[in-house]
């Protein structure tokens, strides 16, 4: 068996059972697993989010949109599926009504895969749902990444409320306490918008985390911006998280939090190209919300976007 898409030349592209970019469900249990070097896995939860939920839809939704994706990527020629066996792994099993289980669902879903030899490239989901993906691996023995964040918001608030419940507005200051990301090594690109206060960006400059706003990402450009990313990284493992509020919501609507003024969907879709040679030992789409889409725009960007993860994960030639 080939870990192939099924062409839309075989079978039209809105007949079949719809799976993440058309490729083969791969469940937990079946001997296929460990042919496997990449898998994707849906994040079916949104319970940590503050405002507008929805993103718990946003797997299936992004399912139905992959069924788009070609195999080649145009801008790179890039045809991932050349150099991986890649395959749908299913939805880890979220409780939608007890945060701990869901969470914990997931780390353990992904500590399994990635202790089978697999990469996981996950879709939310809130934000919260990278929390337990950064669990997982390590729960796995990966080595500790480094961070690059594609978002409007750096996810770096204490929890609300003064109280302990976390929400998609601070996995990334639970990762830095609990050691699940270097933070020396991690950059954050394409905060904007109205905040809070300064907490974030004060925290972020205790840690060592790089943050780049859209200003600034727009004024030093794409691909000089990704270079600052790579730089940082300093050739060691990295994580790669990207929000589809990175992205103007003049381009993706489906989403709880949007934040204006932010970059186009061409210009979202160069700079992820241009972190290639990023040692990614994961990454994740998150925060795509199908019930303040347009149109399906959004679902479709999002899977635009989560092919370019896919290809930054494999070599290019």
């Amino acid at each position: 068996m080939t870990y192939r898409p099924v062409s839309g030349m075989d079978l039209a592209r809105f007949a079949g059972i719809p799976t993440f970019m058309r490729l083969p469900h791969v469940p937990a249990d079946d001997p296929r697993r460990a042919e496997v070097d990449i898998g994707l896995i849906g994040m079916p939860w949104d319970g940590g989010t503050s405002n507008r939920p929805g993103a718990r839809h946003g797997p299936r939704s992004l399912r139905d949109a992959s069924t788009m994706v070609r195999e080649m990527n145009r801008a790179t020629g890039q045809v991932p599926y050349d150099h991986a066996a890649i395959a749908d792994l299913g939805d880890a099993p979220m409780s939608p009504v007890d945060q701990d289980e869901a969470l914990d669902a997931l780390a353990a879903t992904v500590a399994t895969a990635t202790g089978q030899g697999i990469r996981p490239l996950s879709v939310g989901g809130d934000h919260l749902c990278t929390l337990a993906m950064l669990r997982g691996l390590a729960r796995a023995g990966a080595p500790t990444p480094g961070l690059v964040l594609l978002d409007s918001h750096t996810d770096l608030y204490p929890p609300y409320f003064g109280g302990r419940t976390l929400t998609h507005g601070n996995p990334f200051r639970q990762a830095a306490a609990e050691g699940l990301i270097d933070p020396h090594r991690s950059t954050m690109i394409g905060m904007r918008g109205t905040a809070y206060d300064t907490e974030d960006f004060d925290h972020a400059a205790d840690l060592g985390i790089e943050i780049v706003t859209t200003d600034a990402m727009l004024d030093r450009g794409l691909a000089a911006t990704a270079a600052l990313a790579r730089d940082r990284m300093d050739g060691g493992p990295a994580y790669l998280s990207f929000d589809i509020d990175f992205i103007d919501p003049a381009f993706a609507p489906g989403t709880g939090t949007p934040e204006v003024g932010g970059p186009t969907s061409n210009e979202a879709l160069r700079i992820t190209r241009a972190l290639h040679g990023v040692d990614l030992i994961g990454a994740d789409l998150v925060e795509v919300s199908p019930p303040f889409d347009t149109g399906g725009i959004t679902a479709w960007l999002g899977a635009s976007v989560l092919f370019e993860l896919l290809c930054l994960m494999v070599p290019r030639s």
